[in-house]
């Protein structure tokens, strides 16, 4: 997982340079609670959990469209989060950045993921 600053890289720019290396570019609006947060990855990879959005539901979706990019040969994909300052005070910033390293690790070359500081 990479991290940059929006002081550095606009979301356009970091989106040109996915799009540039071959990748498809999925952009995670920012959120301010943790539930939002999980709200805007479910929204953005289309996932509805039976009982509700927590982490290791994030957790096995991630893993989920690792797997169906890497079976169906789509097109590796590169998630964009924005992350606003207030929520990267919040504990569970860490815990989702380590959600998605793990992800990472599982998908190999297939999902990769920017986190863009606000």
């Amino acid at each position: 997982m990479k991290i940059y600053s929006a002081d550095t890289w606009t979301i356009e720019e970091l989106q040109a340079l996915v799009g540039d290396a071959g990748r498809r570019a999925l952009l995670v609006p920012a959120a301010d609670t943790t539930q939002a947060v999980l709200e805007t990855f479910a929204e953005t990879i289309d996932f509805q959990a039976e009982d509700g959005m927590d982490l290791d539901a994030l957790n096995d979706s991630l893993h989920d469209l690792a797997d169906s990019v890497s079976e169906d040969g789509l097109t590796p994909t590169t998630f964009i989060w924005q992350v606003p300052s207030v929520f990267r005070a919040d504990r569970s910033f860490g815990i989702i950045c380590e959600v998605l390293q793990d992800t990472e690790r599982y998908a190999g070359k297939q999902l990769d993921f920017i986190a863009v500081c606000l």
